[in-house]
C-alpha cells in the first residue's frame, strides 16, 4: 500500500500539498508542517509532485503504518 509521507524537517508549511490533494488528506499542523491523514491518502502522488520543498514522498507502508 502506497501513502504520502512528509519529512517535517524539510517541510516549510506552505500548504501547496494540501491545496493539491484531491482527497483532502493533508492539513498544515499548527502552522509548522504538513500532516498526512494516512486513512484518507490513496498514494496518488499529486502532493509529492506539487511540493516545492521536496518534503513529501509517496512510499510503501505496511498496513497503513508509516
Amino acid at each position: 500500500m502506497r501513502k504520502a509521507v512528509n519529512d517535517v524537517k524539510r517541510c516549510v508549511a506552505c500548504g501547496v500539498c494540501a491545496l493539491q490533494c484531491p482527497r483532502e488528506a493533508i492539513d498544515i499542523y499548527r502552522g509548522c508542517h504538513a500532516a498526512v491523514d494516512i486513512d484518507k491518502c490513496v498514494g496518488c502522488g499529486i502532493c509529492e509532485k506539487a511540493c516545492p520543498a521536496g518534503s513529501i514522498r509517496v512510499e510503501e507502508v505496511q498496513d497503513g503504518i508509516q
